[in-house]
């Protein structure tokens, strides 16, 4: 996400190429005269003296010999024509400066016409064929209006190659751009994305690289609007109501976008509208755009419809994850009220152990995966019966082996599943009754052979459990947990887990309130 101007300047590995291509929006046509004869010169200048195309008119510049040529072609590889005399130091130092243009400097835009005095020298059938040149002539042809057409043929020329180059460099950063962004998933992460590569794509030449340029990215929340992300000014947004916090000007740029469900362009801004076949949209908001030409405009029209059918995917993939993680948390939910137990334990453990996950050192997937997996850690109590599950007292040797088959009946339910959110979900039900000395059920496994999906959901668990009502005890107060898990540091569970459980307490604590019991959460 672009955070300053300086984001906005070209990357070091940006092409001379893609430099040379945006240099021609602006300024003057470069035209390097190479001639060791000072009248040929100045007779070119005064013949073209007041020339003009596109509203461009000519800057001379001057070499006299085939050294200086090079000189001056490497400092200027924006030019547009060279003059280029073929004898000079010798009899071909013209033709060596066209060869080294075209090889030694890379230079394939510039046109190239060579002039010569000598025809006889420099054959021009042999010439053409051998050297990558533009065009032949021989001085005493060139009158002041053959060479006024030959200006004018050559950069109509210069210009079409630029603009097929300037084509190809924009559709290349559409196609980087729409990669970029397509490997992302998560909305937010997406939107940031869109919103800053549609900065780049808007600012396609140097100049207007050091243009200030302020960004919004809108979704809808339920009535409200929320800004997704920002850039510039609007920076400090982020998270806001766009209704409440935008200015009036503002939103009524982006009114019109939802009443016309399109994407538009106004002076030096662009509103882009992109909806969901489920109802939902988001508006991107760009201001301070240099003005948009023609090439601009289709490019950006390009990348548009590849972002509005990722916003689709995009929309399409959330709603099938969200729909995992409500059947997930349902499921988790129904076994946790079979069993009589609280209704909101299973999202409390979920919280907690992505908490302890994170603190663990897991990157952020991963912890999600931790997080939409614990829910179903008891779901082996599906085949357990009533009468053991909810027995308020003390079970019977029997009855409790029935009670510890339960980790293995969920790990069975879930295994086979190639999901990777079941597959943890598998491993925590089989191993968050495990204890780190051993003497736990069903492998009594000991230390890290125990999966660490399962540690984390055990001590979670087990501190939500002690938390909370149960069938056979009253909650406990934190005081007397916490005792509890320091007499169990290095028994029951992990040591570092349960440092990391006393040093992320206020964010546990947190949990326990926005997920406290009777209080809807889904």
């Amino acid at each position: 996400m672009i955070e300053n101007d300086d984001d906005l300047m070209f990357t070091d590995d940006e092409s001379d190429v893609e430099k040379v291509a945006e240099s021609t929006l602006r300024g003057s046509w470069k035209i390097i005269i190479v001639d060791d004869e000072a009248s040929i010169h100045k007779v070119t200048t005064l013949a073209l003296d007041g020339f003009v195309f596109d509203d461009k008119d000519l800057e001379f510049l001057h070499a006299y010999t085939a050294s200086e040529g090079r000189e001056l072609i490497l400092a200027h590889p924006d030019t547009a024509i060279l003059l280029l005399d073929v004898v000079m130091e010798n009899e071909h130092a013209g033709l060596d400066l066209a060869k080294f243009i075209r090889e030694d400097a890379g230079n394939k835009l510039s046109r190239i016409i060579l002039r010569t005095g000598q025809p006889g020298q420099a054959p021009e059938r042999e010439v053409i064929q051998k050297y990558d040149i533009n065009d032949y002539k021989e001085k005493t042809e060139l009158t002041s209006q053959k060479l006024f057409t030959l200006m004018y043929a050559s950069l109509r020329s210069y210009r079409d190659v630029i603009a097929l180059e300037a084509n190809k460099l924009g559709l290349e950063r559409v196609i980087k751009s729409s990669a970029d962004i397509l490997a992302l998933k998560s909305i937010r992460a997406f939107t940031e994305g869109v919103l800053s590569q549609m900065t780049s794509l808007l600012h396609l030449d140097s100049e207007a690289a050091y243009m200030k340029t302020d960004g919004l990215a809108l979704s809808k929340d339920g009535e409200a609007l929320k800004v997704m992300a920002a850039t510039g000014e609007y920076g400090p947004l982020v998270g806001a109501d766009a209704n409440t916090a935008l200015e009036k000007e503002i939103l009524n740029d982006i009114g019109k976008a939802i009443s016309t469900g399109q994407s538009y362009y106004r002076d030096d801004r662009f509103i882009g509208f992109f909806s969901s076949p489920h109802g939902s949209f988001n508006i991107l908001y760009l201001t301070g755009l240099r003005p948009l030409n023609e090439l601009d405009q289709s490019l950006m029209e390009l990348f548009l419809k590849n972002i509005a059918i990722a916003y689709e995917n995009i929309d399409l993939h959330q709603e099938v994850e969200e729909t995992q993680r409500e059947i997930v948390y349902m499921l988790g939910e129904a076994v946790e009220t079979r069993s009589r137990e609280t209704g909101n334990h299973v999202k409390r453990v979920a919280e907690i152990s992505k908490i302890l996950a994170l603190a663990y050192g897991f990157d952020e997937e991963t912890a999600e995966i931790v997080r939409l997996a614990s829910p179903l850690h008891d779901v082996g109590k599906i085949g357990i019966p009533d009468a053991i599950l909810n027995k308020p007292g003390k079970h019977t040797p029997e009855e409790w082996e029935i009670m510890k088959s339960h980790a293995m009946l969920g790990y069975d339910m879930l295994k086979s599943s190639n999901r990777r959110i079941l597959k943890a979900s598998a491993v925590i039900a089989r191993d968050h009754h495990e204890r780190w000395v051993g003497g736990g059920y069903p492998y009594n496994k000991s230390g890290e052979d125990i999966h660490i999906y399962g540690r984390i959901t055990a001590i979670a668990d087990v501190f939500d459990a002690l938390g909370n009502d149960r069938c056979y005890k009253k909650a406990w107060p934190l005081e007397r947990i916490m005792a509890l898990m320091q007499e169990e540091r290095g028994q029951q569970f992990e040591p570092q887990l349960v440092d990391m459980v006393i040093a992320n307490m206020d964010k546990i604590e947190q949990i326990c309130v926005q997920f406290k019991e009777g209080k809807p959460v889904l």
